[in-house]
């Protein structure tokens, strides 16, 4: 079936962006960026900026902003049955030169996982702002519980915020 990914969440002063794949069936379901309740995205996004999900959707996606946040996926839209990422097919990226124009002081861009860093260099790499750095992060997937919560947030701290 073809699934189509969100909007960004973004203001014009972003700094950091957190890229994943395309949102699974529990977040294109809720209409929610890591809307399953075993996705560590929320978790990691408490402890790193106070956007956690104990406060209201809205709530927290303002409180990424405040801290010049943003959050997007890779590809805008996919065939895919599921919410594995290793099932999408017929790839279509975001318009990545549109998004760096509109947010030019992107300096640290975070790949929630394999997929999203294989993609993003495939598609969007090329238009990355000068001086920018991507990253790869270990997935926040449900699917991926290889490490605990603890080692993922462990990484994503010195990833994202040095």
């Amino acid at each position: 079936m073809q699934v189509r990914g969100f909007s960004p969440i973004a203001l014009p002063d972003a700094e950091i962006l957190i890229l994943g794949s395309m949102p699974g069936a529990a977040s294109l379901e809720a209409g929610q960026y890591y809307a399953h309740p075993r996705n560590a995205f929320w978790p990691i996004m408490a402890d790193l900026f106070g956007a956690g999900a104990e406060l209201p959707y809205e709530m927290r996606l303002a409180r990424l902003k405040e801290r010049r946040v943003a959050v997007w996926d890779v590809l805008q839209l996919c065939i895919r049955e599921g919410s594995l990422d290793a099932d999408i097919r017929a790839e279509v990226p975001n318009d990545f030169a549109t998004f760096f124009a509109a947010h030019p002081h992107v300096r640290r861009i975070g790949l929630n996982g394999g997929k999203a860093a294989v993609s993003f260099r495939k598609y969007a790499a090329v238009h990355m702002p000068a001086g920018a750095e991507a990253v790869i992060l270990p997935s926040t997937s449900p699917a991926h519980a290889a490490r605990s919560l603890e080692n993922k947030l462990h990484l994503w701290r010195t990833a994202l915020l040095g």
